[in-house]
């Protein structure tokens, strides 16, 4: 687990996108969470069961094991606890007692699992943009609601017509063909979230 910042609270739980989405989106989540850290704000970001470092191939990755790994994470934190999720990554936050959450364009476990299929289907073979995932895996994805805390800010990028509590200009790294630097936006993301947090 990367650590950033104080060893005091509050910290932000940073809980990334999903497959490979985790591996275009980290340099901007890792860019916010030294941004933060220049401000006082301790972060970490875990590596989820089966994606980034984990040792836990990508086909035995269970939405239940994410989520446990993710409480465990929180637990060895000190609090308060503050998530920040991007995109499908919010759904591995469902057992977490937080002080609040941030999301950065959210999906429901039912468009994560859509966007899953689209791939599969785009890319002609059996795996999802080179990541293998379990039918079951698909399966609790499609079924799970995005976490329901009483102070959640969901924002999105400009071109998004979904409901947000903010739109910030930005092209969606998750996207990009391969993950690159946007310090204007990461610059954004995290004042935003600094502000929230103060809030």
């Amino acid at each position: 687990m990367l650590r950033l910042g104080p060893d005091h609270g509050p910290t932000i739980l940073a809980l990334p996108a999903l497959f490979e989405e985790a591996n275009r989106t980290r340099t901007l989540l890792v860019a916010v969470l030294r941004r933060l850290a220049d401000h006082g704000i301790a972060g970490a970001l875990p590596d989820l069961p089966g994606q980034g470092d984990s040792p836990l191939p990508t086909a035995a990755a269970r939405l239940s094991t994410w989520r446990e790994a993710a409480a465990a994470a929180a637990a060895t934190l000190p609090g308060p606890i503050h998530l920040v999720a991007l995109r499908g990554g919010a759904m591995a936050a469902a057992t977490i007692a937080a002080a609040s959450g941030w999301h950065l364009s959210p999906l429901t476990g039912a468009e994560q699992a859509r966007e899953l299929r689209r791939l599969r289907a785009a890319g002609g073979s059996q795996d999802y943009a080179g990541n293998t995932i379990a039918d079951a895996m698909i399966d609790d994805l499609a079924h799970a609601p995005l976490p329901d805390g009483a102070r959640t800010r969901v924002v999105r990028l400009a071109g998004d017509p979904r409901p947000a509590d903010r739109h910030l200009a930005g092209a969606p790294p998750w996207r990009a063909a391969e993950a690159v630097a946007d310090p204007a936006l990461a610059d954004a993301l995290a004042q935003d979230i600094a502000a929230w947090i103060a809030g």
